[in-house]
């Protein structure tokens, strides 16, 4: 395994980096890295109604999108952002296996760190890291936040509040939800330290396992994959759907958007958004929407035809079905 320590702080240059990793390195990766303050979104949400725009533009903040699901997370550099990529021998959607390295550290420490919900890491009820997996050719990238000694109320002015995640709750309650590591330690570290103590246990754990750095040829590739993808508007943003119908819902498989525009009854475009996890494209499922009219009976039908799950994992096609209307 490949331990890399990232020596930048520019968050397109670092999520470049997995993309590079996952897809061209047949080595097992794990990387570390610390972003400047940003706003990282999940592959499939809507960037503009996840991020509190006026504060973001007044403060500088990059806004970026990654490869994988989930939602929206606030990066500065008091968090450490943790990548494991290896062949994965299935793809299902378990997220305990990466985290458990995490987990021990903490333990280690005296830190009473638990697995909690779907994809979190608590201190006492509160959240320090969110985690997020994607899948390539057969290999899994698997990577995750760690609040450690992150300003909070940045946080939580730069991300804009969903109400179907924070129902009946002012901004002030997301500051109540999330905590940092450093506050939990009897015996206070810098954040290096802690990176250092990260390092060493996944060198243990995987005894195939060696520090690298990026060469020139990396950095380069690298560097290509920002200047088309991961510092361009068209990826981080793109252009906002025009719509007459939107609905979100709560589901059991995370948060989900769908916009449609309905022309004559018939939907002429379907955009689905989200922070839940999926296997293939959300492209296909919005082409088998289209041209369908919007009528329950009939896009019923065609959901019988569709492996939902294969798009949004644990969505069920009931609860997909209440969203279009």
């Amino acid at each position: 395994m490949l331990c890399i320590r990232s020596t930048t702080l520019d968050p397109a240059f670092n999520l470049a980096t997995e993309e590079f990793l996952l897809r061209h390195r047949e080595e097992d990766c794990f990387y570390l890295y610390i972003n400047r303050p940003s706003i990282i979104v999940g592959r499939h949400q809507n960037s503009v109604a996840e991020i509190n725009e006026a504060y973001v533009r007044a403060e500088g903040i990059d806004v970026i999108r990654r490869m994988s699901g989930g939602g929206a997370v606030f990066h500065d550099p008091g968090n450490l952002n943790f990548t494991f990529i290896r062949q994965a021998a299935d793809k299902s959607v378990d997220f305990r296996k990466y985290t458990r390295p995490i987990l021990d550290v903490l333990n280690e420490m005296g830190v009473d760190a638990r697995f909690e919900g779907r994809n979190d890491l608590t201190i006492g009820g509160k959240k320090f890291s969110g985690n997020a997996q994607c899948h390539y050719n057969g290999r899994i990238l698997q990577h995750g936040t760690l609040l450690f000694s992150s300003n909070l109320p940045d946080l939580s002015k730069a991300l804009k509040v969903n109400p179907l995640k924070y129902r009946d709750k002012a901004v002030k309650s997301v500051r109540s939800r999330v905590t940092n590591i450093s506050e939990h330690l009897a015996d206070p570290i810098g954040l290096e330290e802690f990176e250092d103590r990260i390092i060493a246990h996944v060198m243990a754990l995987y005894t195939d396992s060696r520090l690298y750095t990026l060469s020139d040829a990396d950095r380069k590739t690298i560097a290509q994959l920002v200047k088309e993808k991961y510092g361009t508007w068209e990826w981080n943003f793109g252009s906002s759907p025009r719509y007459n119908f939107q609905k979100g819902i709560r589901t059991s498989g995370g948060h989900v958007e769908l916009n449609l525009e309905v022309k004559n009854g018939v939907i002429e475009k379907a955009r689905i958004f989200g922070d839940f996890f999926n296997m293939r494209e959300l492209a296909e499922l919005e082409e088998l929407l289209t041209g369908l009219a919007h009528e329950k009976g009939e896009i019923q039908q065609r959901l019988k035809e569709v492996a939902l799950g294969d798009y949004m994992a644990n969505v069920s096609p009931d609860e997909f079905l209440d969203g279009l209307f």
